[in-house]
């Protein structure tokens, strides 16, 4: 069978959960559909790139973020081509001491943690484990030669970040100002005593919505359901963490993470959310206001 095609099915079989073990952003991550469909977004960094940035070093668009040799193996994102940063580095939103936060808070990770590699401004677009060309291979990093080509068609220097240091998109090391990621979905009391194990509990804060819960391969994983026949990549993904990763005690549990809200594939709408925020939708999806 096509290597590609046999990843594709591995990685739509496990789509929307996630252990600490687990191979999965949000969807299918390499597949032809979702390629076309990144060409043409702001996450398509090549040479070739339509989207604000581009980079002279390569046409390439997957390996800024996937490598099909080298990858990061601690990474739960499949096939991990950045460097992680140590959670510890990060300043959280439960730091505010807010008493609307009312679920566990789990160490940065999970999916959230392969998102920041690229938007916590620690290191250059043009960093990855494995880069293009023979030779290319530093589990330190290893700096793409090439140039940068921002919105204003100005070069930034190689080894730069290919944004703005006050852009929205380099969201930094301090996480206080944005939405709670490792997060335990509903203020909690949903949990699979095993991996694959039957849900069990309810959510414990009422202004959040009961999600469903499915199978995923052998996974227990929860989705809030936007619409539509069964399980769809529109759908807000909860990310179902093990009791080795959140730390919080026994069971497997849904978390919220970056990839909840944003599909880094499709940019079908804006920032590249899973659907439509129109009224607010994406927010209100979860939250029962």
């Amino acid at each position: 069978m096509n290597m590609l095609k046999r990843f594709t099915q591995l990685t739509r079989a496990t789509m929307g959960g996630l252990t600490a073990g687990a191979i999965l952003l949000s969807g299918a991550m390499i597949a032809p559909d979702a390629m076309a469909g990144i060409s043409t977004t702001k996450h398509n960094l090549g040479s070739a790139g339509t989207g604000t940035n581009t980079f002279s070093g390569t046409a390439e668009l997957c390996v800024f973020c996937h490598t099909p040799h080298g990858s990061d193996t601690s990474a739960v994102v499949p096939l991990w081509n950045r460097k992680l940063s140590a959670p510890g580095i990060y300043t959280t939103y439960d730091s505010l001491g807010t008493s609307t936060l009312d679920g566990g808070t789990a160490p940065v990770g999970s999916v959230s943690i392969a998102c920041l590699s690229c938007h916590d401004g620690t290191q250059a677009m043009n960093t990855m484990l494995n880069a293009p060309g023979s030779g290319n291979y530093n589990p330190a990093g290893f700096v793409l030669p090439g140039t940068w080509t921002g919105p204003a068609g100005t070069a930034t220097p190689v080894g730069s970040l290919n944004y703005a240091t006050a852009s929205i998109v380099n969201i930094g090391t301090d996480l206080r100002n944005d939405h709670p990621v490792g997060i335990e979905y509903g203020g909690g009391g949903l949990s699979a005593a095993t991996q694959g194990g039957a849900a069990s509990g309810t959510v414990v804060d009422p202004d959040f919505f009961t999600p469903t819960d499915t199978l995923a391969g052998s996974t227990r994983v929860w989705y809030v359901d936007t619409g539509g026949a069964g399980r769809q990549k529109t759908d807000i993904a909860l990310y179902t963490r093990g009791p080795t990763d959140h730390g919080l005690g026994a069971g497997f549990r849904p978390f919220v993470e970056c990839a909840s809200c944003h599909d880094p594939h499709t940019d079908a709408n804006p920032t590249f959310l899973r659907t439509s925020n129109a009224g607010s939708a994406v927010c209100l999806a979860c939250h029962n206001k």
